[in-house]
């Protein structure tokens, strides 16, 4: 993936395979890209994604609960046109879901050529919750194996076309802790709250140990991972968008090639029907 020096700054790096080798909050003094002037970029170069319809970006998001997933995707999607932007959000498989290969339940929701698809967690799910919340006997996992075919369907996926940026939102456990509670206490927050935010944060240390070996073992060249402050979601917001705008620009600089007779005929024929 080509990256700017900006988006080099948060990539992860196995040499620094621990979440605590990255800040999840920064100084005030550092300054980051205005996030509204971003906002406005996604807006514009996604539309030239979808006028193109030749590429497509998928922006996979992880984190722990309360680090912001949502409201993430929400302000992303601020400009975006609904005909080329979707957003999926995937938990523990269940139903349909477990009775299939683990990649079987996201194959449908990728985008299409045109399309900017955000992923509210994603596959790699099978291999951070499902191990510790598993769907299957624990003796009938093979770990290596399914890191494998996640870097293979990954790799696939952009050699067809496919941008993939995946991030991932580092929130300290202090924040996490407020967060909890602000769910509690907020009325417009509370119906988010489920028993499963109490276990995820017993088994926080855990989760973030799966999700550590998860991103050296899926973190590639074609699809590498970001790791993103998270404490503050403003300064999240200012740095993702930055990258998402980035690859869009990248991916559709311009819209279509007009041609002016087609246009000069389809001039023509308004005026035949009417329209001057």
């Amino acid at each position: 993936m080509d990256i700017s020096r900006f988006c080099q700054s948060w990539a992860f790096s196995t040499n620094r395979p621990r979440f605590s080798d990255y800040p999840t909050l920064l100084d005030d003094s550092v300054r980051l890209p205005p996030l509204q002037a971003s906002l406005e970029d996604i807006g514009e170069y996604q539309r030239r994604l979808w006028a193109n319809r030749r590429q497509a970006l998928l922006l996979v998001v992880h984190g722990t609960d309360t680090s912001g997933k949502d409201s993430l995707i929400r302000t992303l999607a601020t400009y975006t046109d609904p005909a080329g932007f979707h957003a999926w959000s995937f938990s523990r498989p269940v139903g349909q879901e477990v009775r299939h290969d683990f990649l079987w339940r996201v194959v449908p929701f990728l985008p299409g050529f045109g399309d900017m698809v955000a992923f509210n967690r994603s596959h790699h799910e099978a291999v951070i919750s499902e191990r510790l919340w598993p769907v299957w006997p624990e003796d009938t996992y093979h770990w290596p194996s399914r890191y494998q075919s996640i870097r293979e369907f990954e790799r696939h996926l952009v050699q067809e076309g496919t941008t993939i940026l995946k991030v991932w939102l580092n929130l300290s456990e202090d924040e996490h802790r407020r967060r909890l509670l602000a769910r509690l206490d907020k009325p417009r927050k509370r119906w988010k709250f489920d028993k499963s935010d109490i276990e995820g944060w017993v088994r926080r240390a855990e989760y973030e140990a799966l999700a550590e070996e998860t991103l050296a073992a899926t973190h590639t060249e074609e699809a590498p991972w970001f790791v993103v402050p998270a404490d503050r979601k403003e300064q999240t917001r200012a740095i993702v968008a930055a990258m998402v705008a980035e690859q869009l620009k990248r991916l559709a600089p311009a819209y279509p090639h007009e041609d002016r007779k087609v246009l000069a005929e389809y001039r023509r024929l308004l005026a035949k029907n009417g329209v001057r």
